[in-house]
Protein backbone atom coordinates (compact mmCIF):
# COMPACT_ATOMS: atom_id res chain seq x y z
CA UNK A 1 0.00 0.00 0.00
CA UNK A 2 0.98 3.64 -0.75
CA UNK A 3 -0.16 6.45 1.87
CA UNK A 4 0.95 10.36 0.59
CA UNK A 5 3.79 9.11 -1.58
CA UNK A 6 5.02 6.06 1.60
CA UNK A 7 5.10 2.71 0.76
CA UNK A 8 4.00 1.11 3.55
CA UNK A 9 3.27 -3.11 4.28
CA UNK A 10 0.10 -2.12 5.93
CA UNK A 11 -2.37 0.34 7.21
CA UNK A 12 -1.72 -0.74 10.92
CA UNK A 13 0.79 2.04 11.98
CA UNK A 14 2.66 2.91 15.68
CA UNK A 15 2.71 6.25 16.41
CA UNK A 16 4.96 8.53 18.21
CA UNK A 17 5.36 7.64 21.37
CA UNK A 18 8.00 6.83 24.10
CA UNK A 19 7.77 3.23 23.12
CA UNK A 20 9.64 4.56 19.82
CA UNK A 21 12.09 6.52 21.39
CA UNK A 22 14.74 4.19 21.34
CA UNK A 23 16.42 1.80 18.80
CA UNK A 24 15.07 -0.99 21.05
CA UNK A 25 11.70 0.32 21.09
CA UNK A 26 11.44 1.05 17.20
CA UNK A 27 12.63 -2.49 16.32
CA UNK A 28 10.48 -3.89 18.30
CA UNK A 29 6.92 -2.49 16.60
CA UNK A 30 9.05 -3.50 13.35
CA UNK A 31 9.57 -7.13 14.31
CA UNK A 32 6.06 -7.32 15.40
CA UNK A 33 4.03 -6.72 12.31
CA UNK A 34 4.03 -2.91 11.88
CA UNK A 35 3.23 -1.17 8.67
CA UNK A 36 4.97 1.55 9.80
CA UNK A 37 6.58 3.45 13.05
CA UNK A 38 6.94 7.13 13.83
CA UNK A 39 9.50 7.84 15.85
CA UNK A 40 9.12 9.92 19.20
CA UNK A 41 9.33 13.50 18.33
CA UNK A 42 12.60 15.83 18.65
CA UNK A 43 12.63 19.39 18.24
CA UNK A 44 14.98 22.57 19.08
CA UNK A 45 14.34 23.35 22.31
CA UNK A 46 15.84 22.12 25.75
CA UNK A 47 13.05 22.38 27.65
CA UNK A 48 10.91 20.37 25.53
CA UNK A 49 13.19 17.58 26.41
CA UNK A 50 13.37 18.26 29.74
CA UNK A 51 9.94 18.02 30.34
CA UNK A 52 10.04 14.69 30.13
CA UNK A 53 11.57 14.43 33.68
CA UNK A 54 7.90 15.38 34.91
CA UNK A 55 6.26 12.80 32.80
CA UNK A 56 3.48 10.80 34.52
CA UNK A 57 0.66 8.29 33.36
CA UNK A 58 -2.56 8.01 34.36
CA UNK A 59 -4.55 4.91 33.50
CA UNK A 60 -8.32 5.84 33.53
CA UNK A 61 -10.80 2.69 33.83
CA UNK A 62 -14.38 3.05 32.20
CA UNK A 63 -16.04 4.21 35.50
CA UNK A 64 -13.29 7.31 35.34
CA UNK A 65 -11.50 5.98 37.98
CA UNK A 66 -7.51 5.65 38.05
CA UNK A 67 -6.36 2.54 38.26
CA UNK A 68 -4.07 1.26 40.60
CA UNK A 69 -2.72 -1.84 38.91
CA UNK A 70 -2.45 -3.02 35.74
CA UNK A 71 -4.23 -0.74 33.16
CA UNK A 72 -7.09 -2.80 30.60
CA UNK A 73 -6.92 -2.07 26.84
CA UNK A 74 -10.51 -0.32 27.02
CA UNK A 75 -8.51 2.01 29.85
CA UNK A 76 -8.35 5.64 28.87
CA UNK A 77 -5.01 7.70 29.48
CA UNK A 78 -3.97 10.82 31.01
CA UNK A 79 -0.39 11.45 30.61
CA UNK A 80 2.31 14.71 30.28
CA UNK A 81 5.32 13.99 28.02
CA UNK A 82 7.95 15.41 26.86
CA UNK A 83 10.26 14.96 23.96
CA UNK A 84 13.00 12.48 22.70
CA UNK A 85 16.21 13.75 25.28
CA UNK A 86 18.83 13.65 22.64
CA UNK A 87 20.85 15.23 20.51
CA UNK A 88 20.12 15.52 16.87
CA UNK A 89 22.91 14.30 15.32
CA UNK A 90 22.71 11.27 17.81
CA UNK A 91 19.18 10.67 16.83
CA UNK A 92 19.61 10.52 13.17
CA UNK A 93 21.78 7.83 13.80
CA UNK A 94 19.24 5.55 15.72
CA UNK A 95 16.64 6.39 12.85
CA UNK A 96 19.13 5.60 9.86
CA UNK A 97 19.30 2.32 11.65
CA UNK A 98 15.88 1.56 12.54
CA UNK A 99 15.43 2.51 8.91
CA UNK A 100 17.84 -0.34 7.78
CA UNK A 101 16.02 -2.96 9.78
CA UNK A 102 12.90 -2.00 8.61
CA UNK A 103 13.22 -1.43 4.85
CA UNK A 104 13.41 -5.12 4.13
CA UNK A 105 10.15 -5.97 5.91
CA UNK A 106 8.47 -2.81 4.35
CA UNK A 107 8.06 -1.29 7.31
CA UNK A 108 9.22 2.58 7.07
CA UNK A 109 10.77 4.68 10.07
CA UNK A 110 9.09 8.36 10.16
CA UNK A 111 11.23 11.02 11.90
CA UNK A 112 9.00 13.07 14.00
CA UNK A 113 9.19 17.39 14.44
CA UNK A 114 6.51 18.69 17.34
CA UNK A 115 6.66 22.11 16.32
CA UNK A 116 8.45 24.87 18.50
CA UNK A 117 9.64 27.79 16.04
CA UNK A 118 8.72 26.59 12.50
CA UNK A 119 12.41 28.00 11.11
CA UNK A 120 14.06 25.69 13.14
CA UNK A 121 11.46 22.43 12.83
CA UNK A 122 12.71 23.63 8.94
CA UNK A 123 16.13 22.91 9.82
CA UNK A 124 15.59 19.64 11.60
CA UNK A 125 13.31 18.18 9.30
CA UNK A 126 16.17 19.30 6.39
CA UNK A 127 18.40 17.19 8.51
CA UNK A 128 16.02 14.06 8.86
CA UNK A 129 16.01 13.52 5.24
CA UNK A 130 19.32 12.15 4.99
CA UNK A 131 17.72 9.43 7.29
CA UNK A 132 14.10 8.54 6.95
CA UNK A 133 12.28 8.45 4.07
CA UNK A 134 9.33 10.37 5.66
CA UNK A 135 8.53 13.40 8.10
CA UNK A 136 5.80 13.96 10.56
CA UNK A 137 5.56 17.02 11.75
CA UNK A 138 2.96 17.47 14.68
CA UNK A 139 1.31 20.71 15.29
CA UNK A 140 -1.40 19.33 16.86
CA UNK A 141 0.48 18.42 20.61
CA UNK A 142 -1.80 18.71 23.17
CA UNK A 143 0.53 19.86 25.71
CA UNK A 144 1.19 22.78 23.62
CA UNK A 145 -1.85 24.65 25.63
CA UNK A 146 0.47 23.86 28.73
CA UNK A 147 4.13 23.28 27.83
CA UNK A 148 5.91 26.82 26.36
CA UNK A 149 8.11 24.43 24.38
CA UNK A 150 5.76 23.24 21.76
CA UNK A 151 2.99 24.71 19.96
CA UNK A 152 -0.53 23.26 18.71
CA UNK A 153 -1.99 25.23 15.78
CA UNK A 154 -5.59 26.13 15.69
CA UNK A 155 -6.14 28.50 12.95
CA UNK A 156 -5.60 28.51 9.33
CA UNK A 157 -3.19 31.21 8.84
CA UNK A 158 -0.67 29.52 11.46
CA UNK A 159 -0.95 25.97 9.85
CA UNK A 160 -0.47 27.46 6.48
CA UNK A 161 3.08 29.47 7.56
CA UNK A 162 4.17 26.85 9.34
CA UNK A 163 3.57 23.96 6.86
CA UNK A 164 5.01 26.27 4.14
CA UNK A 165 7.91 26.75 5.61
CA UNK A 166 8.83 23.29 6.46
CA UNK A 167 7.94 21.71 3.45
CA UNK A 168 10.30 24.17 1.53
CA UNK A 169 13.10 22.21 3.65
CA UNK A 170 11.77 18.87 3.22
CA UNK A 171 12.52 16.89 0.35
CA UNK A 172 10.68 13.68 1.14
CA UNK A 173 7.33 12.78 1.80
CA UNK A 174 5.90 15.03 4.38
CA UNK A 175 3.27 14.36 6.68
CA UNK A 176 1.39 16.65 9.18
CA UNK A 177 -0.39 16.08 12.53
CA UNK A 178 -3.67 18.20 13.14
CA UNK A 179 -5.25 18.67 16.86
CA UNK A 180 -8.56 17.41 17.71
CA UNK A 181 -9.54 20.57 19.59
CA UNK A 182 -10.24 23.46 17.18
CA UNK A 183 -12.94 25.29 15.91
CA UNK A 184 -13.29 23.55 12.43
CA UNK A 185 -10.45 21.18 12.07
CA UNK A 186 -11.09 20.81 7.95
CA UNK A 187 -10.16 23.83 7.33
CA UNK A 188 -7.01 23.18 9.51
CA UNK A 189 -6.73 20.17 7.08
CA UNK A 190 -7.16 22.34 3.47
CA UNK A 191 -4.52 24.48 4.80
CA UNK A 192 -2.29 21.78 5.58
CA UNK A 193 -2.49 19.96 2.11
CA UNK A 194 -3.04 23.24 0.43
CA UNK A 195 0.79 24.27 1.42
CA UNK A 196 2.40 20.69 0.55
CA UNK A 197 1.37 18.51 2.65
CA UNK A 198 1.50 14.90 1.16
CA UNK A 199 -0.99 13.52 3.97
CA UNK A 200 -2.97 14.80 7.09
CA UNK A 201 -2.99 12.88 10.32
CA UNK A 202 -6.38 13.79 12.22
CA UNK A 203 -6.20 14.21 15.16
CA UNK A 204 -4.23 14.96 17.89
CA UNK A 205 -5.25 13.98 21.82
CA UNK A 206 -7.54 16.26 23.42
CA UNK A 207 -6.88 18.62 26.71
CA UNK A 208 -7.38 16.73 29.76
CA UNK A 209 -8.15 17.08 33.30
CA UNK A 210 -9.68 14.52 36.34
CA UNK A 211 -9.94 15.47 39.44
CA UNK A 212 -10.65 12.60 42.00
CA UNK A 213 -14.13 12.10 43.64
CA UNK A 214 -11.59 13.67 46.42
CA UNK A 215 -11.00 16.63 44.40
CA UNK A 216 -7.38 15.91 43.86
CA UNK A 217 -6.28 15.94 40.33
CA UNK A 218 -4.95 13.02 38.58
CA UNK A 219 -1.05 13.61 37.39
CA UNK A 220 -1.09 16.69 40.22
CA UNK A 221 -1.89 18.95 36.79
CA UNK A 222 -3.96 19.05 33.60
CA UNK A 223 -2.79 16.84 30.85
CA UNK A 224 -3.07 15.08 27.20
CA UNK A 225 -6.56 12.95 26.77
CA UNK A 226 -6.92 9.46 24.38
CA UNK A 227 -9.32 6.97 25.09
CA UNK A 228 -11.68 4.69 23.33
CA UNK A 229 -14.25 6.99 24.15
CA UNK A 230 -12.62 9.59 21.78
CA UNK A 231 -13.09 7.19 18.58
CA UNK A 232 -16.32 8.93 17.42
CA UNK A 233 -14.80 12.71 18.01
CA UNK A 234 -11.57 11.46 15.92
CA UNK A 235 -13.74 9.67 13.04
CA UNK A 236 -15.97 12.64 13.12
CA UNK A 237 -12.87 14.74 11.76
CA UNK A 238 -11.70 12.30 9.28
CA UNK A 239 -14.88 11.50 7.86
CA UNK A 240 -15.40 15.46 7.52
CA UNK A 241 -11.63 15.70 6.30
CA UNK A 242 -12.49 12.76 3.62
CA UNK A 243 -15.85 14.14 2.09
CA UNK A 244 -14.05 17.50 1.74
CA UNK A 245 -10.97 16.42 0.57
CA UNK A 246 -9.10 15.06 -2.00
CA UNK A 247 -6.20 13.80 0.56
CA UNK A 248 -4.31 10.82 2.22
CA UNK A 249 -5.51 10.63 5.77
CA UNK A 250 -4.09 9.15 8.79
CA UNK A 251 -6.08 8.12 11.58
CA UNK A 252 -5.61 8.75 15.21
CA UNK A 253 -6.60 8.70 19.08
CA UNK A 254 -9.05 5.55 19.68
CA UNK A 255 -7.93 3.01 18.09
CA UNK A 256 -7.40 0.48 20.45
CA UNK A 257 -8.93 -3.15 18.22
CA UNK A 258 -8.99 -4.16 14.81
CA UNK A 259 -12.67 -2.99 14.55
CA UNK A 260 -11.58 0.20 15.66
CA UNK A 261 -8.47 0.09 13.11
CA UNK A 262 -11.11 -0.82 10.26
CA UNK A 263 -13.76 1.86 11.20
CA UNK A 264 -11.15 4.84 10.99
CA UNK A 265 -10.41 3.09 7.18
CA UNK A 266 -14.16 3.15 6.78
CA UNK A 267 -14.42 6.94 7.78
CA UNK A 268 -11.54 7.83 5.48
CA UNK A 269 -8.29 6.81 6.56
CA UNK A 270 -5.76 5.26 4.46
CA UNK A 271 -3.56 4.04 7.52
CA UNK A 272 -3.99 4.19 11.66
CA UNK A 273 -1.25 5.25 13.82
CA UNK A 274 -1.74 3.22 17.06
CA UNK A 275 -0.29 4.12 20.59
CA UNK A 276 -2.06 3.34 23.69
CA UNK A 277 -3.03 -0.24 22.97
CA UNK A 278 0.71 -1.29 22.62
CA UNK A 279 1.33 0.69 25.76
CA UNK A 280 -0.99 -2.17 27.07
CA UNK A 281 -0.32 -4.93 26.04
CA UNK A 282 3.17 -4.36 24.03
CA UNK A 283 4.31 -4.31 20.85
CA UNK A 284 3.28 -7.90 20.50
CA UNK A 285 -0.66 -6.38 19.83
CA UNK A 286 0.42 -5.32 16.38
CA UNK A 287 0.35 -9.12 15.29
CA UNK A 288 -3.58 -9.33 16.61
CA UNK A 289 -4.26 -6.05 15.29
CA UNK A 290 -2.67 -6.82 11.42
CA UNK A 291 -4.58 -10.13 11.49
CA UNK A 292 -7.88 -8.31 12.37
CA UNK A 293 -7.53 -5.84 9.35
CA UNK A 294 -6.70 -8.23 7.59
CA UNK A 295 -9.64 -10.38 7.82
CA UNK A 296 -11.73 -7.49 7.65
CA UNK A 297 -10.21 -6.70 4.80
CA UNK A 298 -10.22 -10.13 2.81
CA UNK A 299 -12.56 -10.40 -0.49
CA UNK A 300 -12.53 -6.51 0.07
CA UNK A 301 -11.25 -4.04 -2.18
CA UNK A 302 -8.92 -1.69 0.03
CA UNK A 303 -9.41 1.72 -1.83
CA UNK A 304 -13.12 0.83 -2.35
CA UNK A 305 -13.23 0.06 1.29
CA UNK A 306 -11.61 3.18 2.55
CA UNK A 307 -14.48 5.84 2.95
CA UNK A 308 -17.04 3.34 2.40
CA UNK A 309 -19.00 4.52 5.74
CA UNK A 310 -18.91 8.54 4.65
CA UNK A 311 -20.78 7.61 1.46
CA UNK A 312 -23.71 6.40 3.80
CA UNK A 313 -23.86 9.52 5.61
CA UNK A 314 -26.55 11.74 5.23
CA UNK A 315 -26.64 15.51 5.91
CA UNK A 316 -29.34 15.99 8.67
CA UNK A 317 -31.71 18.12 6.31
CA UNK A 318 -31.70 15.34 3.93
CA UNK A 319 -32.65 12.21 6.48
CA UNK A 320 -36.25 10.80 6.59
CA UNK A 321 -38.34 10.98 9.66
CA UNK A 322 -39.01 7.05 10.62
CA UNK A 323 -42.67 6.23 11.02
CA UNK A 324 -42.48 6.73 14.87
CA UNK A 325 -40.55 9.80 16.43
CA UNK A 326 -37.22 8.10 17.69
CA UNK A 327 -37.59 9.92 21.14
CA UNK A 328 -41.03 8.27 22.24
CA UNK A 329 -39.60 5.24 24.08
CA UNK A 330 -37.40 7.62 26.10
CA UNK A 331 -40.07 10.00 26.98
CA UNK A 332 -42.24 6.99 28.06
CA UNK A 333 -40.13 5.43 30.05
CA UNK A 334 -39.47 9.24 31.95
CA UNK A 335 -43.58 9.29 32.55
CA UNK A 336 -43.31 5.64 34.15
CA UNK A 337 -40.37 6.25 36.68
CA UNK A 338 -42.81 8.83 38.05
CA UNK A 339 -40.35 11.50 37.53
Amino acid sequence: MEVGGLAAANPVWVGSSELTMTLDGLIACIDAGAGAVVAKSVNESAAARRQLDIADYAFVSPDGDVRAGPPERRDGLLNRSGLAQVELAGWLETLAAAVAHGAPRGCPVLGSITLGDPAEAARIGRAMTAAVPAVELNIGAPHGREARAVRQLTDVESVRDAVRTVRAAVGVPLFVKLPGQASDVVALARAARSSGADAVGLVGRYPGFLPAADGGPALGSWGAWGSPGCLPMSLYWVSKAYQALAAPLIGTNGARTAADVLRFLASGAQAVEVVTALWIGGPAVLRELVAGVGEGLAGKDFGEFVGSAVAGAREYADLVPPPSPAWLPYTARWRSSGR
